[in-house]
């Protein structure tokens, strides 16, 4: 069966944040898999096969990329007292973003996380 687009740009995004250097994937609520550096989340992946609401959560320190990531229809702070911390739920669907920009968030959000080791190892690349 093909993979729709939504999954398919989860996909992209799960393959980038895992290509960051330091990063872990883990499934901390069952089949909800999420993406860490340092043991800090610093992507929300959702489920893998979850095709009704596919979507991403991602930390963004930077007023007007968090703004950016808020304007995609569907997009809302993350629940759970989260988004007053900058976290963004950002939904997968065909009005989303380009899976470019969803990685340019991923990576955004990987810096404000990551210890600066890392990020220098990062910008080193």
């Amino acid at each position: 069966m093909a993979q729709s687009a939504p999954l398919k740009a989860r996909a992209r995004v799960r393959e980038f944040a895992l290509s960051l250097p330091g990063t872990a994937e883990e499934f901390p609520w069952e089949e909800d898999a999420v993406v860490k550096v340092n043991k800090k989340i610093f992507v929300f992946l959702g489920s893998e096969g979850n095709a009704e609401s596919p979507g991403i959560s991602v930390k963004l320190k930077d007023e007007e990329v968090h703004g950016h990531a808020l304007a995609v229809p569907g997009a809302a702070p993350t629940g759970y007292g989260l988004g007053r911390h900058g976290w963004v739920s950002v939904p997968l669907t065909g009005e989303s973003a380009p899976a470019e920009v969803l990685c340019d968030w991923v990576e955004e959000s990987y810096r404000t996380i990551a210890p600066k080791r890392l990020v220098a190892e990062l910008d080193a690349r």
